[in-house]
């Protein structure tokens, strides 16, 4: 970039193209929301059958349209406000040497020069005479010119120099940051089709990471997220940002904005949206890419073929391949109950239900990690906890993951749904949290499975800090621990979790509920971090539910004490399930007794709970 170039040049102007971007985004994003939460959801009670289908595909690909663009053009407006940044600082740092230049009498030539007139001591009856100053941005070439000043006899000779360095370097970083910025610029456009492919999230993560390796100075302007941060110093950082500055960062780091505990709902769903479809489409990819899986066996001797060994150690052989595939369909469970929002749950009164329909709500992505713990994490709500009077949290337990999430998600829409029919006019937020390394393998004992890994407390104690700092976040997001009365609700070894989150202090819960728990790892109910009276644990007997009893055999309730215990001292309810995994069930008759006696504590009517 030469010197005309630069000092006529507004970085303003940048930034104006990049509010006209944001713009564009963000009327991008306000489509897909419209799509998400009032079309499909009309189109639901208008339509039926197959004109249904179609009209509710079509939106769907239309809201995916609007998704990619609100992504890409939130890109451009970040590379666009980098590279008025990054010009900027270059512009700055010329027009002062320019002002000091002229300050002192001396003249900026149209190629960066400076001419500077005689000065200094007479000799012979004469100045020294004037010159002209070439600027370099060598440090060798600067050296020798200071040198040289020491022996020039007009001393405005060094002073020129000085200032024809600094136009120089001025330059110098103006034309870097063009040369870094153009062709990244050039990349971000969009194919010319209307489908939103695979390949085209793949690319959004390309150009996700290209601009955010260029604006990385950019970014440090914003300082980030505090290392280690409480949820109070996670919202103190987010809200001493600007909009601009906001958008910014959650366009380029999208997964660490998700993760931020203490930040609104809203941005983290925003941010942990995208985060889904670039790992939904670089999983499928991967998945299409698997060559074909040579002949594993070697007859006679049975054993691996060099062919199969070496595409195993090429490819992560079969056991990448079910990783991607158990992906994929928890990404796939994540985005039905997207879709599912606005679908009408019919409401028999049952036991203690108010009558008609409920409309399901839109659905908040607090949390999304697929290679997280393994098996992945997922946190996902119905309904909005920032906004919610009634704000529940349930902790599932052994075997959860991303895999099969779709069960998980269906107990915080089944809760959601009982609460709410509970507490008509009020606002209701159930949160499915698995944000820890769950107990996986398993051996049978008596009629039902205990996990041996969940014999032991270790990965409890690993989540339950983790569960204590997200409790904290969704208080911190609500604006206090008055704005929303919270239920905690663990079923089996997601029970030991919420037990160990109790012991880091300041729980952030009203209440705690309990179902098939195998103990919770403290002695008394007491010993919990909830007011006096307000655990409660429910257990199926023991031949349908003989997880309590293993964890009592194991060790997980401390002093052999679990909550279904007397000696415990929680409320015991009354639970009909007849398994361990029955204490959510509903049928044509209405939702089962254990699932209202948790809607009960949920909704705050705790007089409603059917004691055992």
């Amino acid at each position: 970039m030469d010197y005309k170039t630069l000092k006529s040049l507004k970085p303003s102007e940048f930034e104006d193209a990049a509010d006209g971007y944001r713009a564009a985004s963000d009327m991008a994003s306000a489509a897909k929301d419209r799509i998400e939460n009032q079309l499909a959801p009309g189109m639901r009670s208008s339509l039926e059958g197959k004109s249904l289908e179609a009209a509710l595909k079509q939106l769907k690909s239309l809201a995916q349209n609007f998704h990619y663009t609100q992504t890409e053009c939130g890109l451009v407006a970040t590379a666009l406000n980098a590279l008025a940044h990054d010009l900027g600082s270059a512009k700055r740092k010329l027009d002062s040497a320019v002002s000091g230049a002229q300050a002192e009498k001396f003249t900026v030539n149209p190629d960066g020069s400076v001419t500077y007139p005689a000065g200094g001591e007479k000799a012979d009856g004469k100045l020294p005479e004037g010159g002209t100053a070439q600027g370099t941005t060598s440090e060798a070439a600067a050296d020798v010119y200071r040198q040289s000043a020491n022996f020039n006899p007009n001393p405005n000779f060094g002073r020129a120099q000085e200032y024809a360095n600094r136009i120089a370097g001025a330059l110098q970083e103006a034309t870097e940051a063009d040369e870094k910025w153009a062709p990244k610029l050039r990349k971000l456009k969009a194919d010319d089709d209307l489908t939103v492919s695979h390949r085209d999230w793949s690319d959004v993560q390309s150009d996700t990471r290209a601009v955010g390796k260029g604006a990385k100075e950019y970014l440090e302007t914003m300082g980030g997220p505090p290392k280690d941060g409480t949820p109070q110093d996670n919202a103190k950082w987010w809200k001493g940002l600007s909009d601009q500055e906001r958008a910014d960062y959650a366009a380029l780091r999208p997964a660490s904005v998700g993760a931020l505990d203490g930040l609104p709902a809203d941005v983290r769903d925003e941010a942990n949206r995208t985060v889904l479809a670039e790992k939904r489409a670089q999983f499928q990819l991967e998945l299409n890419s698997f060559p074909p899986m040579p002949m594993k066996y070697q007859p006679p001797t049975s054993g691996l073929t060099r062919a199969y060994m070496e595409w195993t150690e090429k490819t992560g052989g079969e056991d990448r391949i079910e990783f991607l595939r158990n992906s994929l369909k928890g990404m796939d469970a994540i985005q039905s109950r997207f879709d599912r929002t606005g679908v009408e749950e019919s409401g028999p009164p049952g036991r203690g239900g108010a009558a008609g329909n409920k409309s399901l709500p839109p659905a908040y992505l607090l949390g999304f990690d697929p290679e997280g713990a393994g098996d992945g994490r997922v946190i996902i709500a119905s309904g909005n906890p920032d906004t919610a009077d009634h704000t529940a949290v349930y902790v599932p337990g052994t075997k959860a993951s991303l895999g099969n999430i779709d069960g998980d998600l269906g107990r915080g829409e089944t809760l959601w749904d009982a609460a709410s029919r509970k507490v008509p006019g009020r606002d209701v937020s159930t949160i499915t949290w698995l944000d820890y390394d769950t107990p996986r393998s398993a051996i049978p004992i008596m009629d039902g499975d205990i996990d041996p890994e969940a014999a032991y407390p270790g990965r409890a104690e690993k989540a339950g800090p983790t569960l204590s700092q997200f409790m904290h976040g969704v208080q911190e997001a609500q604006g206090g621990p008055e704005a929303s009365h919270t239920t905690l609700v663990g079923h089996s070894y997601g029970s030991t979790v919420i037990g160990e989150a109790s012991k880091h202090g300041g729980l952030a819960a009203d209440d705690v509920v309990v179902a098939g728990s195998p103990g919770m790892q403290v002695k008394h109910a007491d010993d919990l971090d909830v007011p006096k009276g307000h655990v409660w644990a429910m257990g199926a007997p023991l031949l349908d539910d003989p997880v309590p009893m293993g964890g009592k055999l194991v060790g997980l309730g401390a002093d052999g004490n679990v909550p279904t215990d007397d000696d415990f001292g929680a409320n015991i309810m009354k639970t009909d399930s007849s398994s361990h995994s029955g204490y959510w069930d509903t049928s044509d008759r209405g939702p089962s007794l254990s699932l209202m006696n948790q809607a009960a504590v949920i909704a705050g009517q705790h007089d409603e709970v059917k004691l055992d």
